[in-house]
């Protein structure tokens, strides 16, 4: 046999799998916290509506319930948080809720203009006042500048006295009584 080496075609490159374009979910139809809003409109109750009322409200408007749960106690406690809503009975996403009369008022941000930083006025000793009083102006020193501290220092504290613990009480020993004493006692 010939040891001739034979020549193999190099390997084909692995082919990845196609990836299917994601396409942005598109929304349709109104959101959650839109249906419970309008649901709660066209209720008449005074005491406001029951969870259990408000789900078959939805689940008669064809929203369904079952699947959707988490998001409608989800959409009820963030429109209570909001104050869109009133719960006038329970906790949570459970009781009763009713819409709020007085809806809020976005709150206005308010606008921070930044101050310029003022040009700092530097004072020179003018050369007349140097020559009177017979020194070189370079002589002449300026007075140290004292720093003003931002607030008044306060006394430190002594850290926290540590209320003492309670010692514990020893515990009870049961007296012994001698077999000697008790027979002598009848």
């Amino acid at each position: 046999m010939s040891s001739a080496a034979i020549a193999l075609p190099p390997p084909a490159p692995a082919k990845s799998p196609k990836k299917r374009a994601k396409s942005p979910r598109k929304k349709t139809g109104p959101t959650v916290s839109d249906l419970i809003l309008k649901a709660l409109s066209t209720s008449t109750q005074r005491g406001g509506v029951s969870l259990a009322a408000l789900k078959k409200a939805l689940k008669a408007g064809g929203y369904d319930v079952v699947k959707n749960n988490a998001r409608i106690l989800i959409a009820v406690k963030r429109l209570v948080t909001k104050k869109s809503l009133v719960q006038t009975k329970g906790s949570g996403a459970s009781g009763s809720f009713k819409l709020n009369k007085k809806p809020p008022t976005p709150r206005k941000r308010k606008v921070v203009r930044k101050k310029k930083p003022k040009a700092k006025k530097v004072k020179r000793a003018s050369v007349k006042k140097a020559a009177a009083g017979g020194a070189t102006p370079a002589a002449k020193k300026s007075p140290k500048k004292r720093r003003k501290s931002k607030s008044p220092k306060k006394a430190k504290r002594p850290a926290a006295a540590k209320k003492p613990k309670k010692p514990k009480s020893p515990k009870k020993t049961k007296r012994r009584v001698s077999k000697t004493r008790s027979a002598a006692k009848k």
